[in-house]
């Protein structure tokens, strides 16, 4: 476990950024923004369709029965779940008769507990195919964690964590705070066992499962996307689709940096397909609010700007174009710019980019000095020669951040801590330039990521390697 009680909170993220602007920067100011939209609420979706946002990381709905209700996505812990329990108890306190998982991440399950009571006939339903992604991670090894920094936000103080989600502030975080390992969904309370994981009783292996559950009419269809066991709910009577992580207000995360399973952008895009031929009037994404107007279109919007980039990227790569380039090339056009919906607050258009070019043709980007690569040591050799020395080139980190130029200044005194990794100052400044870097950064994991290492820089700096 990394020492993150050492690392004063504020001066990483925005006291050092305050040295070069009397405002937080742009990014941050939209993220404070959109973090409005996780205040705890539960909101009527539709008739007898309640939507809990804000109490937890994931979105958790509650379908009204003539005998019961059916719980869809319970939520990573059942310490917040349970407080989700008592505000849908307010709505109605007929008994749990279902739960259904859209997915086998963590963050939509383990706080089935708080909904699940065995012997009481509880129905619990997924694809049969739940949990593939994990038990994929699980079995090439990789389980532990296999980046030295956190995307999810995971290992930052409250006060700098910022994503699609929400950082539970601590008046508002359950007892037994979480400490995950590296794969999102699985967790264990710090210094006890994971908490109690309910399986499903029910599988479906089919496209489609119809069913009644206490007088409720609903269909489950198999939606592989950001994982390969996703499913979205579709409540005919009422219009209503849960998508699970198929939607939420922002880019797709095609590509986590933490690494997991690859994801397939042409499968999202036709199970976003399906869910727009179900015609719906609201849609459920899984972690941000409901659209409750004009889901069909934001759907489709969704939609087509997957099919645009997927189109263009391949046109560039016909081109003979390198990931580099096709980040450019295959920019969303202003239609969809435009939305915020397909802003990259969690997934980036640039990491889908990227990612479909590595699944198509491998990390070949096609320059030949790619195939003479030198190895960054190397690399920095030749830079400090450049610059005349490595002091020079810690002189010119100095200047860019001087010039507000903080990425440059990353870019320089990484080649210095390569060949001096003890030198306490180029951490310093590194770690400052990141805090920079990091807080102007608008998409959550990136900045997450990028805080992380400014932390960690620091930590090396004041503590040694």
């Amino acid at each position: 476990m990394r020492r993150a009680t050492a690392v004063p909170a504020l001066t990483l993220i925005l006291a050092v950024a305050v040295q070069l602007a009397a405002q937080p920067s742009e990014a941050t100011r939209r993220l404070l923004e959109r973090n409005r939209m996780f205040e705890p609420t539960v909101t009527r979706v539709a008739e007898n369709v309640y939507t809990a946002l804000g109490y937890q990381v994931s979105a958790n709905s509650m379908i009204v029965g003539d005998e019961g209700v059916v719980i869809i996505d319970p939520g990573q812990l059942p310490a917040a779940a349970a407080q989700v329990r008592a505000a849908f108890e307010k709505v109605t306190s007929l008994p749990v008769r279902a739960i259904v998982y859209t997915h086998g991440h963590g963050d939509h399950t383990n706080g089935a507990p708080a909904f699940y009571e065995p012997d009481k006939g509880i129905q619990v339903w997924a694809r049969d195919n739940f949990g593939s992604e994990t038990a994929l991670v699980r079995e090439k090894g990789l389980g532990g964690g296999v980046r030295p920094s956190n995307s999810q936000g995971f290992d930052l103080l409250p006060e700098q964590k910022m994503g699609i989600g929400i950082a539970i502030p601590p008046e508002r975080r359950p007892a037994g705070n979480m400490m995950l390992d590296g794969v999102r969904g699985r967790s264990a309370p710090r210094g006890g066992r994971p908490p109690m994981q309910v399986q499903p009783t029910h599988r479906f292996s089919g496209e489609r499962e119809s069913l009644e559950i206490a007088g409720v009419r609903l269909e489950l269809v198999a939606a592989p996307g950001e994982t390969a066991d996703q499913l979205y709910v579709w409540l005919p009577e009422q219009r209503v689709v849960f998508a699970g992580d198929n939607f939420y207000q922002s880019w797709p995360n095609l590509y986590p940096l933490r690494g997991t399973a690859r994801r397939s952008l042409r499968d999202w895009i036709a199970s976003v397909d399906k869910m727009v031929a179900e015609d719906p009037a609201h849609v459920v994404g899984g972690h941000t609010a409901p659209i409750l107007h004009d889901a069909k279109e934001v759907l489709t919007n969704y939609r087509d700007a997957m099919q645009w980039v997927l189109d263009r990227t391949l046109e560039g790569i016909r081109q003979f174009k390198t990931p580099d380039e096709l980040v450019e090339y295959a920019r969303l056009p202003e239609r969809f710019r435009n939305l915020d919906y397909l802003a990259d607050y969690y997934g980036t258009v640039e990491g889908t980019v990227r990612d479909l070019y590595a699944q198509d043709l491998g990390w070949f980007d096609g320059d030949v000095l790619s195939l003479h690569r030198e190895s960054p040591q190397r690399q920095a050799e030749r830079i400090a020669d450049l610059a005349g020395g490595v002091d020079a080139l810690m002189d010119k980190a100095r200047n860019a951040m001087a010039a507000d130029d903080p990425l440059g200044a990353a870019q320089f005194v990484r080649h210095v801590i390569r060949l001096r990794p003890e030198d306490r100052d180029a951490k310093i400044l590194m770690a400052d330039a990141l805090a920079i870097v990091g807080e102007r950064t608008f998409n959550g994991p990136v900045r997450n990521y990028t805080i992380s290492s400014s932390n960690r820089y620091r930590r090396e700096a004041e503590q040694g390697p």
